[in-house]
């Protein structure tokens, strides 16, 4: 093997190396962007959701936990003040921590906490259980399966325990089945299916981006310095041959 051909090689392998510490300073910075845009979105959600809660206690509660009677029902303080608690500290993160790996953890116990709540106050009405796939479904923008893991744990915890100590406010009866937190959890794991592939493949696809736009950035500088290079070869050679 030739001189030259050593240096080929050396000069390719220099521009591999630079090709992916550029592509992953590319990815995180677009995932950096991406996890906080989200946040903030979510941010908003959540603050949505609480007031939501709180119109939820004052209309719904009341008929759902006290039959046909219309009365200002206790709901209304767990809505205000377990809202709070609920939102606040994750609101908080969006916007002081926007991107962070804790934030969108903060948020998708939030979330979920949020899908809990909503059953309770609605006394465990079927309907309001199609919050927890909605909810798994927005956290799935974060192209983050920990997070969709996160999201699960939590939802499965809160029906098994609530199905065990006060199952009248997560199915809406007193009695039911003990292997019903069962059926929850496998739908919720039929859903996490699909969300942490499409996760999988958001993540894939990023990269992927990435990875072209670091070729084209390093190939484009190369040239451009190859280019350069040539420019100051011939200037010198010019100056040479007026001089002789």
């Amino acid at each position: 093997m030739g001189n030259g051909d050593i240096r080929i090689e050396v000069a390719e392998a220099s521009q591999r190396d630079q090709i992916a510490e550029r592509t992953a300073k590319l990815f995180a910075e677009s995932r950096v962007r991406s996890m906080a845009r989200i946040d903030r979105l979510f941010a908003g959600l959540l603050l949505a959701e609480w007031a939501f809660g709180i119109a939820i206690a004052l209309v719904v509660s009341p008929y759902s936990w006290e039959g046909k009677v219309q009365t200002i029902h206790a709901h209304v303080a767990v809505a205000i003040v377990l809202g709070a608690v609920i939102t606040i500290f994750p609101v908080v993160l969006a916007f002081l921590r926007p991107g962070w790996i804790g934030t969108r953890h903060a948020i998708a116990v939030a979330q979920m906490l949020w899908s809990a709540l909503l059953i309770h106050l609605t006394g465990g009405r079927i309907e309001t259980h199609f919050h927890v796939f909605g909810s798994l479904a927005f956290l799935a923008f974060y192209a983050d399966w920990q997070v969709i893991v996160t999201a699960t744990v939590v939802v499965a915890a809160d029906h098994f325990l609530r199905g065990f100590l006060w199952p009248e406010s997560v199915y809406g009866i007193t009695n039911p089945e003990w292997w019903r937190f069962l059926e929850h959890a496998g739908w919720v794991a039929f859903e996490d299916v699909f969300l942490l592939t499409a996760c999988v493949v958001g993540t894939r696809d990023l990269r992927q981006s990435a990875a072209r736009q670091a070729e084209l950035e390093v190939v484009s500088e190369s040239e451009q310095l190859k280019t350069a290079a040539l420019e100051m070869t011939l200037a010198e050679m010019q100056r040479t041959a007026k001089r002789a």
